[in-house]
């Protein structure tokens, strides 16, 4: 088999005064200083500490002097994790928001001890702007990696997803166990929606009575001297304290009550309540709604967020305390 050329890494890890070279698989080879991988990680620190044989007594490869060490790992993922190893007056920490190369740095990072770099790779799997993205494969990554932590807030950002998620590359990491309960959580989580959306005790708490929203109603109020000219709705699921509210919302809450059922999370709320104020904003047959849908719909489905995130979390510690995660 050929081996890789062999090239010098980049700086910091070309200095003329380093005193050990780690080559990767993909053969570039990093100059590096014991003392900064040796105080990073018991186990570099182990292995520089092990006692050298006479010169020519044995075959460890040399270079300028130098032992040369390979390792499994390529160069991309070697240097990522030597900068968390290196104080950062001489090299930065390296950004962790590609799931890919997480993958391979916390391996490494789990492979030689290294549980600065370990916590690190946990901030990154945390990273809600990553879990947005996937958290289904962050759902994997730290499922794999055993972080209960970080698989927990994956499955959460992954109710945001439809319940039968697409073919992934990562799910190879994990276990048809592992995925049937993530796919368990979602399913409970549904019913715990569901059953909030059919009583809205929690709606008539918090208004205590139609004039805590009179927006919602067509009972005579007007907005800036005009009155609304919206129809009621007709879904009898959806009349808090027994009253017919306007169609529009009753409109909206039909939705909600759908998408909820694939996902059950406080975002699908507040963004089914946006497109319902752009629709109800666009409505020129209603001289009230236009004027005053924002205020109210903004408000009412902050509280329906909340009251699903509060349903839907006790299922979450649940399996929280569960082998299965």
């Amino acid at each position: 088999m050929e081996l890789p050329t062999q090239t010098c890494a980049s700086a910091p890890f070309d200095h003329a005064k380093a005193d050990v070279i780690l080559r990767s698989a993909d053969g570039v080879e990093f100059r590096v200083f014991m003392l900064f991988l040796s105080l990073a990680s018991p186990f570099f620190e182990t292995l520089f500490g092990l006692p050298q044989a006479p010169d020519g007594a044995s075959d460890q490869e040399m270079k300028d002097g130098l032992a040369v060490i390979a390792v499994s790992e390529d160069s991309k993922t070697l240097d990522t994790f030597l900068r968390f190893c290196y104080p950062s007056t001489l090299a930065e920490d390296p950004s962790l928001d590609n799931l890919t190369e997480i993958l391979s740095v916390l391996a490494a990072a789990k492979k030689y001890s290294l549980d600065l770099i370990e916590r690190k790779v946990c901030q990154a799997l945390a990273n809600h702007k990553v879990l947005e993205i996937d958290p289904l494969r962050s759902f994997a990554i730290a499922r794999n990696a055993r972080l209960k932590h970080e698989t927990i807030t994956a499955a959460r950002y992954n109710l945001r997803q439809p319940l039968i998620p697409a073919l992934f590359a990562e799910i190879d990491l994990i276990t048809a166990s592992d995925f049937l309960a993530l796919l368990t959580y979602h399913k409970k989580c549904i019913i715990s929606a569901q059953d909030l959306m059919k009583n809205l005790k929690w709606m008539t708490d918090h208004y205590v009575n139609t004039n805590g929203c009179s927006w919602l109603f067509n009972n005579g109020s007007h907005y800036n001297g005009h009155y609304c000219n919206c129809g009621q709705g007709t879904d009898g699921r959806f009349f808090p304290w027994g009253s017919a509210p306007l169609a529009w919302w009753t409109t909206y809450m039909q939705e909600v009550y759908e998408l909820l059922q694939d996902s059950p999370c406080g975002d699908t709320v507040r963004t089914a309540a946006d497109r319902t104020i752009q629709k109800v904003r666009g409505n020129t047959n209603c001289g009230a709604c236009p004027g005053r849908v924002k205020e109210g719909m903004t408000e009412f489905s902050n509280l329906l967020a909340l009251k699903i995130e509060e349903a839907v979390a006790p299922v979450c510690t649940l399996l929280y305390n569960t082998d299965k995660f």
